[in-house]
């Protein structure tokens, strides 16, 4: 375990560090890491958050946002792989198969709706989940199969947001639907695809920062992304921002 003081973590992000004014209990959120590899070097997409939102504003983020636990009950072409499923369940806070389904979900249904991206198989699919229809409408069932589990980590007490985050990954080749538009909430102002060294230079969130370090270092050790694998978790613990495994 590794970590810093309570001063050093607010210092990090100005969105992060706002203060709410009242202890807010840490909502379920998940965020996708989508890699593509070109010409030898791994890249990454991103787009630029809004500068008129509270959390992280005018950041470079993954795709990501809250888990409806509704999401659960979406049929799906192929579920979470076993190791990984298992893995999410490690950690404070009760994580059975059902909530960790909704988390990976989160993350795919996210990725449509900020970057136009449909990860799954090409077949007919049907629900009447209104945030699932884009799935519907072009004929993609959503699959877990290809998600890696890469981190986890909680935002810090008394701030404007507070998220227990799951970074997941897949690849570029995952998604079965790119819409050229974008995704339909346009809730990110541009996308790009990024060399993982150059993302770590861009305007980002410090956490993102410490996410992508991890990535590089576990794509230098597997380059085919797994599943298995050390997760780091970031967290406050007794007034140290620390770094554990999971």
């Amino acid at each position: 375990m590794k970590g810093m003081t309570k001063a050093d973590v607010d210092k990090l992000d100005k969105g992060l560090a706002v203060r709410s004014g009242r202890a807010l209990r840490p909502r379920d959120a998940a965020t996708l890491i989508l890699l593509d590899r070109s010409g030898g070097d791994f890249v990454v997409l991103m787009g630029r958050r809004h500068a008129g939102h509270a959390f992280m504003p005018g950041k470079f983020v993954f795709p990501g946002g809250r888990t409806d636990p509704a999401d659960s009950r979406i049929p799906v072409a192929a579920p979470l792989h076993g190791e990984i499923e298992a893995k999410l369940a490690v950690g404070p806070g009760r994580t059975n198969a059902a909530r960790a389904r909704a988390i990976a979900l989160s993350a795919v249904r996210e990725t449509y709706e900020e970057a136009g991206l449909l990860i799954g198989r090409k077949r007919p699919f049907a629900t009447t989940k209104r945030d699932w229809q884009g799935f519907v409408d072009h004929g993609v069932a959503p699959s877990l199969d290809a998600l890696r589990f890469i981190a986890r980590a909680i935002t810090p007490p008394n701030r404007v947001r507070r998220f227990d985050t799951r970074f997941f990954a897949a690849w570029r080749g995952d998604v079965a639907v790119e819409l050229p538009g974008g995704g339909p909430t346009n809730e990110l102002e541009e996308l790009v695809w990024l060399p993982l060294a150059e993302a770590r230079k861009a305007d980002i969130p410090d956490i993102t920062r410490m996410i992508l370090e991890e990535l590089e270092q576990r794509l230098a050790d597997d380059p085919l992304l797994r599943p298995g694998g050390a997760v780091p978790f970031f967290r406050l613990v007794r007034s140290r921002f620390v770094r554990e495994v999971l």
